[in-house]
């Protein structure tokens, strides 16, 4: 049996009415608390619940003393707070989200052989060429490094053409969870195998190869997968298996 439709949720359910059906569009403000919690059938405590919840989802921007708009609900914004379930749950089941990053990753590298185009190409050769010299550097400076190989993945995602693809692309790899990987990184020479294999998937998007791209990208991910297996394994810090950038 479900459970009774709450008051907030009403006011959540009937924002999204009013955004499904036109009334409401990006950029939109709207109406007044009085006019929206009597039209909405809810109390105005209510409302502004159902007002802050829709704001943590993304929908709604309150600006203090200019009233509530509907945000541009792309997806990016909307995808942002799965990134939080990720973050909260992300290494006590890493292995599984790792994997459908790789489905997602793999399937974006390409989609973007076979759309990316030279200004694509030269950001991401301006990013493994950034990666380069951070390499040269002693001691390695992994911040950088770490900023880059965000950088380069999300240029890959976005190359793709799809910004559906492209945020949950960002969502899976977030911050947090990458900042996880090269913190337990215990061996340089890792670092710089990932950066050849970054240079070997950004070859193929150069080559226009949708079945090459995808094939360096998976090769690529799946390394990230067995690090992750063996720290598993071995605990935190593991010493089963070098570590790996992603």
């Amino acid at each position: 049996m479900s459970r009774p439709m709450s008051r907030t949720d009403e006011v959540v359910d009937g924002v999204k009415r009013m955004i499904l059906d036109g009334r409401l569009r990006p950029g939109d403000r709207l109406p007044v608390e009085k006019e929206l919690a009597a039209e909405l059938g809810v109390s105005r405590g209510s409302l502004r619940e159902g007002v802050r919840a829709l704001s943590i989802l993304g929908v709604l921007d309150t600006r203090q003393g200019d009233g509530t708009y509907v945000t541009s609900l792309d997806p990016e914004r909307l995808l942002a707070p799965m990134g939080f379930v990720i973050d909260l749950h992300g290494e006590s089941d890493a292995e599984s989200f790792h994997a459908v990053r790789r489905l997602l990753e793999t399937e974006a590298a390409a989609l973007a052989a076979r759309s990316i185009d030279e200004s694509g190409l030269a950001e991401a050769r301006r990013l493994l060429d950034t990666a380069a010299g951070a390499l040269h550097e002693e001691p390695l400076d992994h911040e950088r490094l770490l900023e880059t190989d965000i950088a380069f993945h999300r240029a890959i995602a976005t190359a793709a053409g799809n910004p559906v693809l492209a945020a949950l692309v960002e969502t899976l790899a977030s911050r947090t969870v990458r900042a996880r990987l090269w913190r337990s990184r215990t061996d340089d020479d890792v670092v710089r195998r990932t950066h050849s294999e970054h240079e070997a998937i950004l070859d193929a998007l150069a080559a226009g190869d949708p079945d090459r791209a995808r094939l360096r990208m998976a090769m690529h991910l799946i390394g990230v997968e067995d690090f992750v297996h063996s720290a598993g394994s071995t605990g935190a810090g593991g010493t089963g298996h070098p570590s790996q950038g992603g």
